[in-house]
């Protein structure tokens, strides 16, 4: 490589949603920020998912049901939940740490931690939308879970009690009778729905994109298609960074890097166990009875999302590496699982389908704190499926921690070092 090409203060590796919520809260501490991202800033899994900012959304993946349900997977190429059959070991290994964590214990030591990084997130958020510099379709309308059959409403049920028992959030019960009214988008006939009126949504990509233009705007300094190609380490901390741009130089690096998070593990000379979860959506023009609320469909595994300009359905977790493929049948599939609950489920107008690999960690929790072994290096990853969701009090926390500052809520179950 070339001598360096530019020096920074702090570098963060990795333009999503994690990388531009660091980058905000780092700029206002005061530090001078540069964000690498071998793409373009906030694509990837911060651009395409259903955008909804949920603290409702406590418990972790590792819920005891989620066990069969992935082994189910393993036969059914048309499962939401589906897990490819590979020989790749580190998927297996992955896999084995995820099971041993299916059991109620860890879901409840999970669910603590996780909503403690949502609430913090959700007050984040209200605070950031109050300043009025992002417009970006926020909606405080809850989000709705929506029931046709009694097994799936009884299931849910039992969950809004456990989450109400032991963590104070509860949802508001809707029988099915009212739910035309509630919102006229919904068919008559469905048995009920669980409202929960905290839960807050937006328009991802328009977020994304107003966040890093106003970052920009406070001399944020974003570049793009700018590949890491190497750590350069003496005595315990990076020296710089080599890339596709050239060599960067700066005090502090952060590595915000999803779902690619594990191929930094031999730079970084630490464990991060992080696995691609591939999701799907399809953002179509909005039918003319467009639901009113964000709405989930559980019974169908699947997320609705009204725009102004625009209506999307998304869901799927696929374990299948780094498959970048957008089958017809997965696109198929969304556009039709929504009949059941749905006046008009559907328009044929398409305006983009779109996969995202979401970075998964074996516990639920993501990776936050510093690098072991390397005095100067963070990590901000593995926020699974909830990197919306958790983003601002991610980069609250990861910015306080940085700092030297008390952090605002316990960092413990977020560390490096628990790998």
């Amino acid at each position: 490589m070339s001598e360096a090409t530019d020096r920074a203060d702090i570098v963060i590796v990795g333009g999503g949603i994690i990388g531009i919520a660091a980058a905000h809260y780092l700029n206002k501490a005061g530090r001078q920020v540069t964000v690498i991202d071998k793409g373009t800033m906030a694509g990837a899994c911060s651009q395409g998912n259903c955008g909804y900012i949920c603290a409702s959304h406590i418990l972790p993946l590792t819920e005891p049901e989620a066990l069969w349900t992935g082994l189910k997977s393993l036969f059914d190429p048309k499962a939401a939940f589906r897990i490819r059959p590979s020989l790749r070991p580190e998927l297996w290994l992955w896999m084995l740490q995820f099971m041993r964590r299916c059991n109620h214990q860890q879901m409840l030591t999970a669910g603590k931690a996780l909503k403690a990084l949502l609430d913090s997130s959700l007050q984040e958020y209200h605070g950031i939308m109050k300043e009025g510099q992002l417009h970006c379709e926020w909606q405080e309308k809850g989000l709705l879970f929506a029931f046709k059959g009694e097994r799936g409403m009884e299931q849910f049920a039992s969950m809004d009690r456990f989450i109400t028992k032991h963590f104070g959030v509860s949802a508001d019960h809707i029988d099915g009778t009212d739910l035309p009214a509630f919102d006229p988008a919904l068919r008559p006939g469905l048995l009920g729905a669980f409202h929960y009126p905290k839960d807050t949504s937006v328009r991802p990509d328009i977020l994304n994109r107003q966040w890093v233009e106003n970052l920009r705007g406070r001399g944020v300094h974003f570049i793009e298609n700018c590949s890491l190609t190497d750590v350069l380490k003496s005595s315990e901390k990076i020296d710089a960074l080599d890339t596709s741009n050239g060599r960067i130089e700066a005090e502090q690096f952060v590595f915000a890097t999803g779902a690619w998070s594990s191929k930094l593990a031999p730079l970084l000379g630490c464990r991060i166990p992080v696995e691609p979860g591939k999701g799907y959506s399809v953002t179509m023009s909005r039918p003319k009875n467009c639901p009113a609320h964000p709405m989930l469909f559980p019974e169908k595994r699947i997320g609705v999302s009204p725009f102004e300009n625009g209506y999307r359905i998304g869901s799927m977790m696929e374990f299948v590496g780094f498959d970048s493929s957008i089958p017809d049948q997965r696109i198929q599939q969304l556009r039709t699982a929504a009949e059941d609950y749905l006046v008009e489920p559907y328009t044929e107008e398409l305006l983009e389908t779109w996969f995202g690999w979401r970075p998964m960690t074996w516990d639920s929790l993501p990776i936050i704190g510093g690098v072991p072994n390397l005095q100067n290096a963070f990590l901000a990853t593995g926020h699974n499926m909830l990197g919306l969701a958790t983003a601002s009090g991610s980069g609250l926390l990861l910015s306080e921690i940085i700092q030297g500052q008390t952090p605002h809520i316990d960092p413990a179950p977020y560390s490096p070092d628990r790998f």
